[in-house]
């Protein structure tokens, strides 16, 4: 929300309000998707149901394009747009650690805190896993220093990294999303699993 501060288009605490507002509609887009069934969300992984790649695809062109025509209309400067510094070596190491924690539990972090408000306790042992971790990495911080800071390469876009105009990465995206749509829909067809 912060371009849309710097350029006055709204102010700091209607940015809040707005903010608070978008997180209550993710939770209920979350809750109502499924994200807070475990044997849904580790139903990417095997195959047999695929909601999870089309609700966050879907999303990720929603936000991609309405930034893109936020910036076309003048009501958001792109440059202002915080990316993460990005770190080549702790990424795929995080995202290993992450992928594994994934389909042992069922949830990532923030699904895990959606299936927690309606209930669901296997969710809280997941957390409280997640709290581990965290607290781990923390106080352990010193040992990881030198892997985590390793690879670092800046905070390119992709569209930089494949020196590409964002339109034409937009397009190709939204391009790639549908096929993943379509294979989605065949492995459920190939790997049917019953109702839960």
């Amino acid at each position: 929300m912060a371009p849309l501060i710097v350029n006055e288009i709204i102010s700091p605490d209607t940015n809040l309000l707005i903010a608070f507002l978008i997180g209550i509609g993710f939770g209920f887009v979350l809750e109502g998707s499924g994200f807070s069934s475990s044997r849904k969300l580790a139903g990417m992984f095997y195959g047999y149901d695929t909601t999870v790649l089309k609700v966050f695809f879907t999303a990720a062109i929603t936000a991609m394009v309405g930034m893109l025509f936020f910036s076309l209309f003048g009501w958001m400067d792109l440059d202002f747009v915080y990316i993460n510094p990005t770190y080549v070596t702790s990424a795929i190491v995080g995202g290993v650690v992450m992928g594994v924690g994934f389909i042992m539990g069922g949830f990532c972090p923030g699904t895990a805190f959606c299936a927690i408000s309606i209930g669901k306790l296997d969710a809280l042992a997941f957390i409280g896993g997640l709290t581990l971790g965290i607290v781990f990495f923390t106080e352990g911080y010193p040992l990881f220093e030198e892997m985590y800071k390793a690879n670092f390469i800046g905070t390119p876009t992709m569209n930089e990294l494949l020196d590409i105009p964002r339109g034409v990465f937009a397009l190709g995206l939204i391009l790639m999303a549908f096929a993943m749509f379509w294979v989605g829909e065949w492995a459920e067809k190939k790997f049917p699993r019953e109702e839960y």
